[in-house]
């Protein structure tokens, strides 16, 4: 269909039908008294409640890992300790420099 022949037909139609003259008893003071009584969006308290949730589940997501870590079992006695890997590998070119002298 035409858009503008819908346009057409639409404003006739209003044209044809005019609004009333009679307006509710104290219509304007209930539309006022709603929007007295609707909320105001405070972006602080967006950010206040985002920032809980973030909370909880990082505190969530700590003692599961807590718990993963304590209840895991142990490595056997013959495998490579991690840290003491770690400390030969930072220490040795340190102990290079010092055989080099």
């Amino acid at each position: 269909m035409n858009i503008a022949e819908l346009q057409k037909k639409l404003l006739a139609a209003a044209r044809a039908n005019p609004p009333g003259d009679r307006v509710p008893y104290a219509f304007e003071k209930r539309v006022m008294a709603l929007l007295a009584a609707r909320a105001a969006t405070d972006p602080l308290a967006l950010w206040i409640r985002g920032l809980w949730q973030a909370a909880v589940s990082c505190v969530a997501i700590a003692l599961l890992l807590g718990a993963w870590a304590f209840f895991n079992p142990t490595a056997s006695p013959n495998a490579d300790d991690l840290s003491q890997n770690f400390e030969n590998t930072l220490l040795a070119s340190v102990d290079q420099s010092d055989l080099a002298q």
